[in-house]
């Protein structure tokens, strides 16, 4: 019974102090001349901070496992001429080597990189350097298109996206190209998460 009778106690004295709480202000005025009554109301609202980063296929403030393969295949009559060469057509989310890239945050600038575990290879000794493949930007949907980080054997290379009034909402198509301007040997540099062929981009705010 005490015990209950505690809990009793308990629960009275939360109702009782809970229009404390929640009672917005009221004025009272009474008299025989003019009278003025006011109230007065608080607003708050909270954002939370947030960033978001997309190369390739994604979905907008959303997380996307798929990661994109760029794959060139130079023909033979033209290794190492200087002519540039596209990528294969199923290449990237947009075809042919071409990306959709944007950043999103609140959090202020945004510092965007990307890293690489050194020179693609042939899985032996054989290597091509990454400043062989170029990335373009090009407008998407921004008036100005994000810049893309260079791309560096066993390196970490940085961008800084500037935020407008503590925002940063900024995309483009970036377009990978092959350089071809060595003749390395015949073979399969890079891949699928292997012999060095994996890009990782990362976006950081303070």
């Amino acid at each position: 019974q005490m015990r209950l009778h505690s809990k009793t106690l308990i629960a009275s004295a939360v109702l009782a102090a809970a229009p404390m709480i929640a009672s917005a202000e009221s004025n009272f005025q009474t008299g025989t001349g003019s009278l003025t009554a006011t109230a007065r109301v608080d607003f708050q609202v909270t954002i939370p901070k947030y960033l978001y980063l997309r190369v390739g296929t994604g979905t907008d403030m959303a997380n996307n496992n798929a990661i994109n393969l760029v794959a060139f295949s130079v023909p033979a009559a033209n290794v190492g001429n200087g002519t540039a060469v596209a990528a294969t057509a199923a290449s990237g989310d947009l075809g042919n080597g071409v990306v959709t890239a944007r950043v999103m945050g609140n959090g202020g600038n945004v510092t965007l990189s990307s890293t690489t575990l050194g020179p693609l290879n042939d899985g032996g000794t054989n290597t091509i350097s990454y400043a062989q493949i170029s990335t373009t930007a090009a407008p998407l949907t921004s008036a100005t298109a994000l810049a893309a980080p260079a791309l560096a054997d066993g390196a970490t290379t940085n961008t800084t996206v500037p935020a407008t009034s503590g925002v940063v909402n900024r995309d483009a198509r970036w377009t990978y190209s092959y350089l071809n301007t060595v003749t390395p040997a015949a073979g399969t540099y890079g891949g699928v998460n292997v012999n060095n062929g994996r890009v990782t981009y990362t976006a950081v705010t303070p």
